[in-house]
């Protein structure tokens, strides 16, 4: 089923990953040579656990191969930050991803002083061979490495309704449940490119689609008016020019088929260097949001 599809059609009971293992199990075996008791023998111990830097050419596309393969969204993030992978010792096969990402929107759960401590976990997948329990080992896995290398200490996460998601990896890794009142309300879709899926506002104002509006207009989209942060630096660009291009940007948007999305649910995770620091921050999460302690987790699949 193509990504842009799953929407849509997917209608079954279980969410969407299991759903795709059960589909994909005999090739993915095959692929990976191995035979289904094999399959149940393997543990975790059995997979080496890796961090992918973004100069890896062939482990990101290796990544980003197996998440339009066996994720739900079929595509990496907008802005991905860092990768990580298992692989089966005997024969280097991936068994699961997490790729983490800069976040759409900021949870600041520990306080606006402390936003830039969030990262966002905005893929993962795992191989329908694989232990069932690699997912949630690798998600903790990936957080200590970050909590170790670098300075966040705030990891978010959401599951999806339309997948049939509840977040039951997060809820088995002692994720913090934050209600499901998250993500975007609303998604387009290029009715001329319907394979490139579903996207939120936060694409329709990237500086690719600027820089795209700009070429299509025959104006060329100066060095001086791109930010090292990917962004658009308008201040740079002439009124009247900027006046063009955003109104190019707008009609584009209104040539999209839109559609309504229900609210996700999200998940956290607050982490430091040691026992301490994890023990104080989460303090300062509960004395800063009575309301979301020990919100109980959802049970119901769906909508």
């Amino acid at each position: 089923m193509n990504p842009h599809e799953r929407f849509s059609e997917y209608k079954g009971e279980k969410c969407w990953q299991g759903h795709i293992k059960d589909v994909n199990r005999n090739d993915d075996l095959a692929i990976a040579g191995l035979t289904e008791k094999q399959a149940d023998a393997l543990r975790t111990s059995d997979f080496d656990f890796a961090f992918i830097r973004k100069t890896d050419k062939q482990g990101c596309a290796e990544i980003k191969a197996f998440i339009e393969r066996h994720e739900w969204l079929g595509k990496m993030p907008i802005f991905p930050t860092h990768r990580f992978v298992a692989r089966l010792k005997s024969n280097g096969q991936i068994a699961c991803v997490v790729v983490m990402a800069t976040p759409n929107a900021f949870q600041n759960i520990l306080g606006m002083e402390n936003k830039d401590l969030e990262k966002l976990i905005a893929r993962g997948a795992s191989i329908s061979w694989a232990p069932k329990n690699i997912g949630s080992w690798m998600i903790m896995k990936s957080i200590r490495w970050m909590v170790a290398n670098t300075d966040f200490r705030i990891f978010t996460a959401y599951s999806d309704p339309e997948a049939k998601e509840l977040g039951t990896i997060y809820q088995a890794c002692g994720f913090s449940y934050l209600g499901q009142t998250s993500g975007a309300t609303k998604q387009w879709q290029d009715p001329l490119h319907p394979e490139k899926g579903w996207f939120s506002d936060r694409m329709l104002t990237m500086r690719s689609v600027y820089v795209r509006m700009a070429k299509d207009m025959g104006i060329e989209f100066l060095p001086e008016w791109r930010t090292a942060k990917g962004k658009v630096n308008w201040k740079n660009v002439p009124d009247e020019i900027e006046k063009k291009i955003r109104g190019a940007a707008r009609a584009y948007k209104d040539t999209c088929i839109s559609r309504t999305c229900p609210p996700k649910h999200k998940y956290a995770m607050i982490m430091g260097p040691s026992k301490g620091q994890t023990k104080y921050l989460r303090r300062v999460f509960a004395e800063s949001n009575p309301k979301l302690v020990n919100l109980p987790y959802p049970t119901q699949r769906g909508k």
